[in-house]
């Protein structure tokens, strides 16, 4: 394994075994592909012997072996995501961005996640800088997201990363936390926990697949210490530009989840929580 993985800082330098990389077809088509010295990708178009490749720089084209032309390049953060060793469903690129700004994450920022699935929340996370500590119930589900970070951003990025085996319904260890981010059925469960792990002015983002989920969420956040909730849905549609072809494309990403946060804004004197923002 290389020391250092498919990172941007990467770029520029010659690809080395154990990195992963994305080859570009004519028809651009994308795959993910491991290298390693005596490895081999195959296809219905031939063989390209992985040697070729060691030691080219990001954009060196290679012929297979029945001449079919292949493009290498360093995966983007949304390749990998989309290509990437999977346990669970992860949440997709259009819903990761809106995570980062609704839950602003940023460096030095310290994040609970629980329910880290495959991992694609938690190296998007770790690479603006978050340190992240995660609760996984699923052991394998955990091995898989350690497993995909590290491969992905690296050994040095696992010192801001580490996961838990645990169950967040049942409490959060941490205090003072800047953000919590949860992608399980039932958040609501965490509300009362998340308002003692969080610093005042923290924020808490849960990822729902149901409308009535992001609903009992809420419900639970109207009785809790936490203000300014805002639940939104991100739908994402790509055109055809070809020529003077100029369409929305006929398919498109629409529902995924929907994103809840608010705000722990601390108790209010009194105890009437309306008096607060009036």
């Amino acid at each position: 394994m290389s020391e250092r993985a498919s990172e941007p800082s990467a770029s520029g330098k010659p690809f080395v075994e154990g990195e992963r990389i994305l080859l570009v077809d004519s028809k651009g088509r994308q795959y993910l592909v491991t290298l390693d010295a005596a490895g081999e990708f195959h296809t219905h178009t031939g063989v390209v012997p992985h040697t070729e490749l060691l030691g080219k720089e990001e954009g060196a084209t290679v012929r297979s072996t029945t001449g079919a032309r292949y493009t290498a390049m360093r995966p983007t953060l949304s390749d990998f995501v989309l290509r990437m060793p999977r346990g669970a469903q992860v949440i997709y690129p259009k819903d990761l961005g809106p995570i980062l700004m609704m839950a602003d994450i940023a460096p030095g920022v310290r994040v609970l996640e629980a329910g880290v699935g495959s991992g694609a929340l938690s190296m998007t996370m770790v690479r603006v800088g978050a340190i992240v500590t995660g609760y996984e119930i699923r052991e394998e589900f955990a091995e898989r997201a350690l497993a995909n970070v590290r491969m992905f951003l690296g050994e040095e990025a696992m010192e801001r990363y580490r996961v838990e085996i645990r169950d967040v319904y049942e409490g959060i260890d941490e205090r003072g936390l800047d953000r919590i981010v949860l992608d399980l059925p039932e958040p609501w469960q965490v509300v009362k926990h998340a308002a003692v792990a969080l610093r005042p002015g923290g924020i808490l983002l849960a990822y729902t697949p149901s409308i009535m989920q992001a609903a009992r969420f809420r419900e639970t956040l109207e009785d809790s210490d936490f203000e300014l909730p805002q639940t939104l849905e991100v739908l994402q549609r790509t055109w055809h530009v070809e020529g003077q072809a100029v369409r929305p494309d006929h398919r498109m990403v629409a529902h995924t989840g929907f994103l809840t946060s608010a705000r722990l804004l601390g108790p209010v004197p009194g105890g009437l929580k309306t008096s607060r923002l009036t």
